[in-house]
Formats: C-alpha cells, structure tokens, sequence
C-alpha cells in the first residue's frame, strides 16, 4: 500500500490561544513494500507525521493519499475505519496498550472488532504467538503476569492480527535492552520481508536506521527537510550536525578506523558487519601486494 503526504500542515489546538504548528508543508512518499525510515530530533515532528499515516490526525492543510484513501483537511471521510485496519501501528511502549484478561482475547480483540469471526481471530492469534516466540501456554494467561519482553510481543501481535498492510513503529525498542532491541528489531525486518508489508520506523536510533531502512527522511523543526538511501543520508556528517543529528556508530568508527589508516573505505559500512567484512577484504589485498 502506497502511502503519499502531500503539502502537509498541521496545527494542534487550530484557531484557539495554543494553537501551535508542527508540521509546514511536509512531502513524502512512502512505496507499496518499501521500509521506511523517519529519523529526527526531540520536536522535529516526526510523531505528528506517524499520527497522520492512518489518520489519527487529519491533515490541518494539505492532503495524505493512503492506499486508495485520499484524506484532506475539513473534509470528512467515511473510509477511515477501512484505514485503520490496513494500517497497523505499534506505539512506543505497545504493552500499555494491553487490556483484556488473557493474552489470547487481547490479541482477538482487533480482528474481532473489525468483523473478523471469533474462530479466525483465534487462529490468527495462535498463529502469531508462535511467530512471535510465544509458548502457548501463555495464551490463557493473564497479560500483566509475563515478562515485559513477552508482554510487549503480545501487543505487537494484536496489531498484526488485524493483517495489516503496513506497519508502522514508534521507537519500538524503547526501554529494552541491546539483546531485546535486536530481536525485536529483526523480528520486524522479517515480517516485513515474509509478509511483504510497507514498514515504516520512526525512531531516535540511527544505528536502526541504517540497518533495516531502504530509504530514509530526515524530519527538522517541522518539515521533511531531506530524503534519500542510507548511504545518502550517512555521507556527511556536518549536514547531519545542522539538523540535531549523529552518524550512526559503525559509520564513526569506520571514520577513525580510515583516519588511522590513512585510506578511505570505497563505501560507508552501514552494518558491523560490513565493516567487518571491507577490512578483511582491504588486508587481503595490501597482504597481496
């Protein structure tokens, strides 16, 4: 599912005291099975742009093209449930979305919601435990009884049992640890690669950027002031420095490593193990000569 935001403006509390912008004309398109990343600081209204993605805010100005779906600002839309089911958002802290008294209900509620039969939605929902590393003795526990990495698993599989077709993630990897930020994160890349959904990452983390992302936008004070590959976007480091930013580790390590050298990298390692994998193929060749 195609998304496309077009001359996108937004103002919380409009035409009230508070009113404040916090997005200015924002273009972007995000393709039908593409993983897409939305990177910037505190404040540079990366949130606001996830909200719009199914429509939890309307635009104040502008237009965003969801799949079919064109939503306009003042205009009512009769579509938007149809929306909210294709597209699937993890919020940061998905656990605090749970509710329900066993994990098999709470994963059921979505689907059920939407008119999906009782039998289908169980099936979904085992289904998806065990895709996720959930034993299904877990199903008929209660939620807040397990672990908080097996809790946030429960809330990422309610959203996907709706069978979205494109998932969004807002800092999904906030509060774990680096081992659970990992599985977490490749869990997501392999949804995305088996079930072929447009993802879209929203996140403070560059290192995550860089990793999974196709293609990256950069979010400052409001607008979408930059768009490109990961290579593009982590080529220069003072254009990143304008808009609040960092390269991500590997790329700064690789930087130390070319300066200690005294030769460049022919590309940016976005990955450790890339970077791994260009040093051993520069020894090899100066071993060679």
């Amino acid at each position: 599912m195609d998304i496309t935001l077009q001359q996108v403006s937004y103002a919380y509390a409009k035409n009230t005291p508070f009113e404040k912008r916090a997005l200015f004309d924002v273009n972007l398109d995000i393709p039908s099975g593409s993983y897409q990343a939305i990177i910037g600081h505190t404040g540079s209204g990366k949130s606001t742009v996830l909200q719009h993605l199914n429509a939890l805010l309307k635009p104040t100005e502008g237009s965003i093209k969801i799949g079919d779906v064109l939503v306009k600002a003042d205009q009512k839309n009769k579509h938007l449930r149809k929306v909210r089911q294709k597209v699937g958002i993890v919020f940061q802290f998905p656990e605090h979305q749970l509710f329900d008294e066993t994990v098999l209900k709470d994963i059921m509620f979505g689907p059920m919601n939407f008119g999906v039969p009782a039998e289908e939605a169980k099936s979904r929902a085992i289904e998806l435990s065990r895709l996720l590393g959930l034993p299904e003795e877990v199903l008929e526990k209660s939620p807040f009884d397990l672990s908080g990495g097996q809790m946030r698993r429960v809330a990422i599989a309610g959203v996907l049992a709706m069978n979205p077709e494109v998932l969004v993630l807002d800092e999904p990897t906030a509060g774990l640890d680096p081992r659970g930020r990992k599985e977490i994160m490749d869990l997501f890349y392999r949804l995305h690669q088996e079930k072929g959904l447009t993802t879209v990452l929203v996140t403070h983390s560059m290192e995550d950027a860089a990793r999974y992302a196709d293609r990256i936008a950069i979010m400052h004070d409001g607008k979408c002031v930059l768009e490109g590959t990961p290579q593009e976007i982590f080529e220069n480091e003072e254009r990143l420095l304008d808009y609040r930013l960092e390269l991500p580790q590997c790329v700064k390590f690789q930087k130390k490593v070319e300066q200690m050298m005294g030769k460049k990298l022919p590309t940016i390692c976005l990955t450790e193990e890339k970077l791994a994998e260009e040093l051993a193929r520069l020894m090899k060749e100066e071993r060679e000569v």
